[in-house]
């Protein structure tokens, strides 16, 4: 099954962090899982840390790359129809990383592994 992290996601299970749901951290951890980690989660944590806002990401957000290859999660860029689709999208949500991770939920076919509700003004299916 291929699945998208949300940027929260991705640190809470790195970090081994309880928030972390069990659903979750199973769809993460399973044999069959292709885990994607999209480019605005890199952009997101890196903004975050630099802000001072989100402390415990700061060694993933510095070592992104070697992160992804250490868990065997696939990178996912930002396209033109991403970004097309994540401006167009309806809905009063306007956090730039979160439209565009519903974008390519939408897009690419993925369930996003989140907890935020803030999902529920698109149409993507989540998981957590």
């Amino acid at each position: 099954m291929r699945i998208l992290l949300d940027s929260h996601a991705l640190v809470w299970f790195l970090n081994g962090d309880r928030r972390c749901s069990p659903r979750a951290r199973e769809a993460i951890e399973s044999v069959d899982a292709e885990v994607h980690v999209s480019a605005a989660s890199a952009w997101e944590i890196a903004t975050k840390v630099r802000a001072g806002r989100w402390a415990e990401a700061e060694q993933i957000a510095h070592d992104m790359e070697s992160v992804l290859v250490e868990y065997d999660f696939l990178p996912i860029g930002v396209t033109l129809q991403h970004g097309r689709l994540a401006g167009f999208l309806p809905g009063p949500h306007r956090d730039p990383f979160d439209r565009m991770l519903a974008a390519q939920a939408i897009i690419e076919d993925m369930p996003l592994v989140t907890v935020d509700p803030a999902f529920r003004h698109f149409d993507v299916t989540v998981m957590w």
